[in-house]
């Protein structure tokens, strides 16, 4: 069998490569590359704005960004502090310390790998302003316990759904149950763009003007600054492929599904922990992460096998270098510094066939 990428772009792009390039005819055309009045960006805002169900999208250059943005519009700064998950990509917690606050770490689900609503009580404190939950690897983190404990002590909650596009938790479209949310297309995501590109989403109209400021240099109209911001926008080609892969989306994570569901059933084993899907949630499998006894002996024979894996990750956030200042240890955090040494992520994305997806649990079962 040919090598099997851990995610394959081409095979994407040849599935849709009218679409995609006849949009991006339009914007070369129209010379439409960046510009407030953006009408490949506006489309595109509206587009997923519907798509979500919210009021309000608000583009920028990147998923951290995003992040950021939303919380210096809500006035998070310097002595704040944010609780977020021990769990993640490195985004959710560094915009807290590029804003001045501190993030407080808590532990993950020991099934679904969010965060633990459980324990976020106990980490809040009188400076606590914001809670980031993470919908991880495309599992929507258990939100009615999380905006519970925000009502109680008047939190802002920021939903990172940077790996869930699509997914839904008691019904509703992740993104839309916050007060606000935060977007990443980067290219590999459910929904990917072709470099870098984010947004932001909320039903609040004061949040949503502050962003849409913040994001274009703080300007309300052409060299009116009110306020410092920044240059983080949405390009023209960005907007126009994010628009032409959006109708496709939808059959894309029915595909990723109907794939999680066949490794899952072929790799029933004792020693494999396969991903489950919470109750109340519809897990898009932006990754499709197990639990192995030997991570690097798996991922090595895998490679040997042209299987290509990655891992989410290998040093869970509390103990990255970049934290040591705050002396976190493994009995703050159990779940997730049990895990860390544990976790592969195998192939998944919609162009996967049944072949391959039994080529890859059978190797997978075979080092097991």
């Amino acid at each position: 069998m040919n090598k099997i990428p851990f995610v394959d772009l081409k095979a994407q792009y040849h599935s849709i490569r009218s679409e995609i390039d006849a949009a991006m005819q339009q914007v070369m055309e129209q010379t439409a590359f960046i510009g407030g009045n953006n009408s490949f960006v506006q489309q595109f805002e509206q587009a997923f704005s519907q798509y979500l169900g919210i009021k309000h999208v608000m583009s920028c250059g990147n998923g951290t960004d995003s992040l950021e943005i939303l919380l210096k519009a809500y006035g998070i700064g310097t002595g704040d502090e944010v609780i977020v998950p021990a769990m993640s990509w490195i985004s959710t917690s560094e915009v807290v310390s590029a804003v001045g606050a501190r993030p407080v770490f808590v532990d993950i689900d020991p099934v679904y790998y969010t965060i633990d609503p459980s324990k976020i009580e106990a980490a809040i404190t009188s400076r606590t302003k914001a809670i980031i939950p993470v919908h991880l690897y495309g599992q929507p983190a258990d939100m009615d316990p999380i905006m519970s404990l925000a009502a109680t002590h008047n939190l802002i909650v920021i939903e990172d759904c940077a790996q869930a596009h699509g997914a839904l938790y008691n019904g509703k479209m992740v993104g839309t149950i916050g007060h606000a949310s935060s977007f990443s297309f980067y290219p590999g995501k459910n929904l990917g763009a072709y470099g870098d590109a984010g947004a932001m989403a909320t039903n609040d109209d004061r949040i949503a003007a502050v962003c849409r400021m913040i994001a274009n240099h703080g300007q309300q109209g052409k060299h009116n600054h009110i306020m410092e911001g920044r240059n983080s926008r949405l390009d023209g080609l960005q907007a126009a492929v994010l628009a032409a892969k959006l109708p496709h989306l939808k059959q894309w994570t029915l595909l990723r599904q109907q794939h999680a569901q066949q490794f899952n059933s072929l790799l029933q084993h004792p020693s494999i922990v396969t991903p489950q899907v919470s109750p109340s949630g519809a897990h898009v499998f932006h990754l499709y992460v197990v639990q192995v006894p030997d991570r690097n002996q798996l991922a090595q024979h895998l490679k040997e096998k042209g299987i290509e894996t990655a891992v989410h990750y290998p040093v869970a956030l509390p103990f990255l270098t970049c934290y040591q200042h705050y002396q976190h240890t493994s009995e703050q955090f159990p779940v997730a510094a049990s895990f860390q040494d544990k976790i592969i992520s195998l192939p998944m994305y919609a162009e996967l066939t049944m072949e391959t997806i039994a080529y890859i649990s059978e190797q997978v079962k075979q080092l097991i």
